[in-house]
């Protein structure tokens, strides 16, 4: 069995367009443009937020990429902004316009102090986003980001949401990964959770399968004593 091909030119297959777009961080000619929240996010400027936020500031204004205040703070990695607009009453649902929300962006950026902070501040990691119809796992576990697998999983992520690639957050640790130490981490992760070792793609193929026909030895041997088929 040929393993099958790598993200971008699957997605394209199966999708019938062009690649999905990544995540989009603000640009620094962004940030330097930017005023009020969006500045003060950027700069990690808790008092500002404060302050903007008790005169009546919108908490969850866009810039032209759809990010609100909180986007920018987690892409920037500032956690004492993205806490203080949290508290403040920012909306960490919001999507941009690439249909990422806050805890998925951290999850891309393996960013768990990050993802632990959003989900402390009232975050869900329940949330589907991206073209792909995916979760902010699905996202990690592609990544190998296994500790931000482990945060996502203690906040009650759904541990076999299928996307619209029709694949789980286990699968796309297999298919596309590579078999590497965090990879093998983000699986054992997976599997200790308790997630469906045998839901198969839209192929046919289980974790298992994928496993063995990349010869990821370790990720076979950890799959095989879940019960795998």
């Amino acid at each position: 069995m040929r393993p099958i091909r790598r993200p971008l030119l699957l997605a394209a297959m199966l999708l019938g367009s062009g690649p999905a777009p990544a995540q989009v961080p603000p640009t620094p000619a962004e940030v330097a443009a930017y005023r009020d929240l969006h500045a003060a996010a950027a700069r990690d400027d808790a008092d500002a937020i404060r302050r903007l936020a008790a005169a009546g500031a919108y908490l969850n204004a866009r810039d032209g990429n759809g990010r609100t205040p909180l986007h920018v703070a987690v892409f920037q990695g500032h956690r004492t902004a993205a806490r203080t607009l949290l508290a403040s009453g920012a909306d960490p649902a919001l999507l941009d316009s690439q249909r990422y929300d806050a805890v998925t962006i951290a999850a891309v950026r393996d960013d768990a102090a990050m993802v632990e902070a959003l989900i402390a501040g009232g975050a869900s990691a329940n949330l589907v986003t991206s073209v792909y119809d995916g979760t902010a796992l699905i996202a990690a576990a592609h990544l190998g980001h296994d500790g931000v697998v482990r945060e996502l999983i203690r906040a009650g992520a759904p541990l076999d949401h299928v996307n619209n690639l029709g694949w789980t957050a286990l699968l796309e640790a297999v298919i596309l990964g590579q078999g590497g130490g965090r990879h093998q981490e983000t699986v054992r992760a997976l599997v200790d959770a308790g997630a469906d070792v045998n839901i198969a793609d839209r192929q046919g193929v289980t974790p298992l399968g994928h496993a063995r026909s990349r010869g990821y030895a370790a990720i076979v041997e950890m799959l095989e004593r879940a019960g795998a088929r």
